[in-house]
C-alpha cells in the first residue's frame, strides 16, 4: 500500500462502508469524504462525519500506518489541529498520542482492486492499463481527451510565458524563436532554437525584404557557411554573412546541426531555406496570425517554397535534379499544432481573452490526427484519434501520465477500477 493509493481509495470511497466502526468501537458514518488537498496540511479538507449522534466537520488525515502520525510529528503542527478523522491502512499504533477517531481500511478494500493496481505498477506495457483501457467507455474517453488537450495547451503555454519573460513580452520575437525550433523538428530543434535566439527579431524584420540576407543570417549563425564553396550562391551568402556578422557583432551558436539519418527533404539546409522564405513572405507574422479568422488562411501563409537555388540542391555545392522544396502539408500541420495553436492559446490566456483560446482549440479539431508510432500503438489497443486534438491528447496521456504510472490521476484507470 502507498499513501497516494490510500488517498485515492478514500477520495472515491472504494471500500466497504457498511457498519463502519472506529478503533475505539464507536459507530461511524461518512457524510462527505472531504476535498482532496494538494497543498500543505491534512489530506482532505471540509470533511463531514457522524460519530454516534454527533456530526463533525473538519479535516481528514490519511496514513498507511497509524504510527505515521507520530513519525510525521503532526501533534506539534497547528495545521492538523482541526483533524476530525484519522484514516489508516494498518492500525499499528497501540499508544497513540492523540485522541482523534481512527478508521482502519485494510480489510474493507476489494483485493481485486489492489491486484489490478499493483499489476499496472509492476508491468512494463505501452500504457499500464492497455489490456483494459477499452473498457472505460467512449464517453469517458471523449471527456478525458478534451481535458488532456487543455492540459497540454496549458502546460505548453507556461513554456511560452517563460520565453516571453526572456524578451520583455515581445510576441513577434517569441514566435520567431518558437517557429524556428519547430522547423528543426526533433533532431535539430535545439540548434534551430539557439540560432533564432542569436539573431534578434529586429534584424529579421529589417532584412526580410532580401531573401539572400535572411538566408545568410540563418545559415551563417547555424555554422553552415564555414566551408569554402565553388558555387557562386553559397559563396555570396558567406560574404554577406561575414559582413552582417561584423556589423551586428553576432556570435555563432555552439550546437551542431545534423544531417545523419534524415530524409533529404528534412535536411537542416532545406528547413532553414524554407524558414527564411516564410519570414521573407510574411512581415509581423504573429500579428497576422492573431487576426486570421480561419485555419485555411494560416495554411496559405505557411504554404511556401524555398528560393530557386534549392530547386536543384539539398545541400550546398551538391547539385540534384529539379525539385521545388515546398513546405508540405504534414509540416504545415505540425507547425499549426505545435506552434500556432500554442502561442494563440497563450495569448488568450495572458490577456484573458478566451476567444483566442477557443480559436486554438477549434483549429486543433480541424487538423488531421498525427501519424506516428505512439498513435499506431494506441490504435492497436483500440484507442483511435479523429483529429489533431485527439492525437495530441493521447501524446499528453502517454508522456505525462502513463510513462510516470500516474494511473490514480487518470480518468481511464479510474473508470476501469470503478468497474471492479
Amino acid at each position: 500500500m502507498t499513501e497516494r493509493l490510500l488517498q485515492y481509495i478514500w477520495q472515491f470511497q472504494y471500500f466497504n462502508k457498511n457498519d463502519l466502526i472506529t478503533t475505539a468501537g464507536e459507530e461511524l458514518m461518512i457524510i462527505h469524504p472531504g476535498i482532496y488537498n494538494t497543498h500543505q496540511g491534512p489530506d482532505f479538507n471540509e470533511g463531514r462525519i457522524r460519530i454516534g449522534e454527533n456530526i463533525w466537520v473538519g479535516n481528514i488525515e490519511l496514513h498507511v500506518d497509524a504510527s505515521d502520525w507520530h513519525r510525521h510529528q503532526h501533534s506539534n503542527d497547528k495545521n492538523y489541529r482541526n483533524v476530525i478523522l484519522h484514516v489508516v491502512w494498518k492500525n499499528d499504533d497501540v499508544d497513540p498520542e492523540h485522541n482523534i477517531p481512527t478508521l482502519t481500511l485494510e480489510d474493507r478494500v476489494p483485493k481485486i482492486l489492489l491486484q489490478q493496481y499493483f499489476s499496472w505498477m509492476k508491468e512494463n506495457y505501452f500504457i499500464p492499463c492497455e489490456s483494459s483501457a477499452g473498457n472505460a467507455g467512449d464517453l469517458v474517453w471523449t471527456g478525458w481527451k478534451e481535458r488532456l488537450m487543455i492540459e497540454r495547451l496549458e502546460r505548453k503555454s507556461r513554456q511560452v510565458l517563460e520565453l516571453l519573460q526572456k524578451n520583455n513580452f515581445h510576441w513577434e520575437e517569441t514566435l520567431w524563436w518558437m517557429i524556428s525550433r519547430n522547423f528543426g523538428l526533433y533532431v535539430n530543434a535545439d540548434a534551430f532554437a539557439e540560432m533564432a535566439s542569436s539573431i534578434p527579431y529586429n534584424l529579421i524584420s529589417k532584412h526580410r525584404i532580401q531573401i539572400h540576407q535572411l538566408e545568410a543570417l540563418m545559415f551563417g549563425q547555424a555554422g553552415l557557411l564555414d566551408a569554402e564553396f565553388a558555387e557562386k550562391y553559397p559563396s555570396m551568402l558567406k560574404k554577406e554573412y561575414l559582413f552582417l556578422q561584423r556589423k551586428y557583432n553576432l556570435e555563432k551558436i555552439h550546437a551542431p546541426v545534423h544531417f545523419l539519418r534524415m530524409r533529404p527533404a528534412c535536411f537542416p539546409t532545406i528547413r532553414l531555406a524554407q524558414l527564411a522564405m516564410l519570414f521573407h513572405s510574411t512581415g509581423n507574422m504573429f500579428s497576422a496570425i492573431l487576426h486570421m479568422e480561419t485555419i485555411i488562411k494560416v495554411k496559405m501563409m505557411l504554404n511556401i517554397t524555398a528560393n530557386d537555388y534549392w530547386h536543384y540542391h539539398f545541400r550546398f555545392g551538391e547539385a540534384t535534379v529539379y525539385q521545388p522544396k515546398t513546405l508540405g502539408g504534414d509540416m504545415i500541420n505540425n507547425i499549426l499544432m505545435n506552434t500556432v495553436a500554442t502561442i494563440l492559446f497563450t495569448y488568450g490566456k495572458y490577456h484573458i481573452e478566451p476567444a483566442y483560446q477557443q480559436k486554438a482549440v477549434e483549429w486543433m479539431n480541424q487538423l488531421p490526427a498525427e501519424k506516428n508510432s505512439v498513435m499506431t500503438k494506441f490504435r492497436s489497443i483500440g484507442v483511435t484519434s479523429r483529429n489533431a486534438s485527439d492525437s495530441q491528447s493521447l501524446i499528453e496521456l502517454k508522456s505525462q501520465y502513463c510513462d510516470h504510472k500516474r494511473c490514480l490521476d487518470c480518468a481511464i484507470a479510474n473508470a476501469v477500477l470503478k468497474k471492479i
